[in-house]
């Protein structure tokens, strides 16, 4: 078959045209993650999204990535005044001061949280709502409707009793959807699938 005559993938229609979207959803949105680096990366770029679009946010994300040594928030935990100024010189970021600081101030609360619950895994996955409880419908029209849920305003209310900043229960939802505590891939998107036997042979992270 040759590649003019091969059926074009079906997708979400948020992800658009551009390739950085594409790539994004086709591979790594709504897929599940436990790792603790990685939630943590998710949560503070989720973070940084607020009140911008989610591209401007990818295409900055390798320089994040390294700005943010890797989202390592156990080293990020010990960084003072003086990496917010470098930070805030950093023309490859978002340099807003509330979130460069958030992250910050996240990172130690991040390290708290692992004591607790084991992990940031356990803690995130621990909202991952009853498959009973889930809407019956996955169309554009209903995904376009839903920005936020009981299990992220939970989630969101959890942070916040902690000290967590920028963890409103709309980038809660996000940040579930990015993550695969849910999938919200609609109906007749390819992906959708994918996800779902993902999430399947995923073992949740235990407190």
């Amino acid at each position: 078959m040759s590649s003019s005559s091969r059926k074009a993938p079906r997708r979400c229609s948020w992800c658009g045209e551009a390739p950085d979207y594409q790539a994004y959803h086709d591979v790594e949105w709504g897929f599940p993650v436990d790792d603790d680096r990685r939630l943590f990366e998710k949560l503070s770029l989720e973070g940084f999204q607020s009140g911008l679009s989610w591209l401007t946010i990818l295409r900055k994300r390798e320089n994040f990535r390294k700005a943010f040594v890797d989202f390592d928030f156990d080293r990020i935990a010990r960084w003072n005044e003086r990496s917010v100024l470098r930070l805030l010189g950093d023309a490859g970021i978002v340099r807003h001061r509330g979130k460069i600081e958030a992250v910050l101030a996240n990172a130690r609360l991040a390290r708290e949280l692992r004591e607790e619950c084991g992990s940031l895994g356990a803690f995130f996955w621990s909202f991952e709502p009853d498959d009973a409880e889930r809407p019956t419908r996955f169309d554009e029209a209903s995904l376009m409707d839903r920005s936020q849920t009981v299990e992220s305003k939970a989630m969101a209310k959890a942070l916040k009793r902690r000290g967590f900043r920028f963890v409103g229960p709309t980038t809660s939802y996000a940040f579930m959807q990015s993550m695969g505590i849910v999938n919200d891939h609609s109906e007749d998107c390819d992906t959708r699938k994918k996800v779902a036997l993902a999430r399947k042979n995923f073992r949740r992270p235990q407190r």
